[in-house]
C-alpha cells in the first residue's frame, strides 16, 4: 500500500498543529489524523472517537510498526514543508515578490 497524497490543514492551537488527510493507492482515504506537539516533539495521532466510558478508540490505524513509521515520516515531512513555505511567504516583502512572479 502506497501513500499517494497527504493534505495538511494547519491549526493555530497549543498542542494540535494540524489535521491531516491521507490517500492510499489513489483509492482509499483516511481523514482526521492529527499532528500533535508532545513532550518529545511532533507525532501523528490516528483518527479516533470517544467511547461512552470517556476513553478514545482509534477508528483507523496501521497494523504494524513499519507502516506506522512510513506514515509518520511522510506526514511530518509534508507538514514541515508546508510550515517552511508558510514561513517563507510571510517574510517581509516575499508576498509581493511571489505575486509578481505568479503574474509573469
Amino acid at each position: 500500500m502506497t501513500i499517494t497524497d497527504v493534505k495538511i490543514f494547519p491549526r493555530q492551537e497549543d498542542k494540535l498543529k494540524a489535521y491531516v488527510t491521507v490517500t492510499f493507492d489513489n483509492a482509499f482515504v483516511v481523514h482526521n489524523l492529527k499532528i500533535i506537539e508532545g513532550a518529545n516533539g511532533l507525532f501523528v495521532a490516528m483518527p479516533s472517537r470517544k467511547r461512552r466510558d470517556g476513553t478514545y478508540m482509534d477508528v483507523a490505524h496501521p497494523l504494524n510498526s513499519k507502516m506506522r513509521r512510513e506514515m509518520e515520516e511522510r506526514i511530518l515531512a509534508e507538514y514541515k514543508k508546508e510550515a517552511l513555505l508558510d514561513e517563507f511567504t510571510t517574510m517581509p516583502g516575499m508576498q509581493q515578490r511571489q505575486e509578481a512572479f505568479e503574474t509573469n
